[in-house]
């Protein structure tokens, strides 16, 4: 299956999970196109100054891959720069926040695989 990109599912989000500003998510494929309990696989798309608010992944895996950017991510706790070519996996149970604290967009992949 491929998916173009004029072909991906756009969304806007404000204030994603707490956080600031506007966030895109690029929805390459839905939950039920994948044999795996996978419920997103996106590229997600943090404006200058937006942010993701600190979350939970219970039961779940979500993998960040930067395609291009840079920012902070905050995992269990500790805030940590993060740029192109930066992979990071928050574990179940484990938590995170992301911010774009620069001039361009953060561009990252994800996928959440749950259990």
């Amino acid at each position: 299956m491929i998916t173009k990109n004029c072909d991906v599912i756009r969304e806007k989000r404000q204030n994603m999970r707490g956080g600031k500003g506007s966030i895109t998510l690029e929805h390459w494929f839905k939950a039920d196109d994948f044999g795996a309990k996978v419920r997103l696989c996106c590229r997600i798309i943090i404006a200058p100054g937006a942010s993701i608010g600190t979350h939970i992944h219970e039961n779940e895996d979500e993998i960040y891959i930067v395609i291009s950017g840079q920012g902070m991510i905050e995992e269990n706790g500790e805030w940590v720069p993060i740029t192109a070519g930066d992979a990071i996996l928050t574990g179940d149970g484990g938590s995170h926040g992301v911010k774009n604290n620069s001039d361009a967009p953060l561009v990252i992949a994800a996928i959440i695989h749950s259990h």
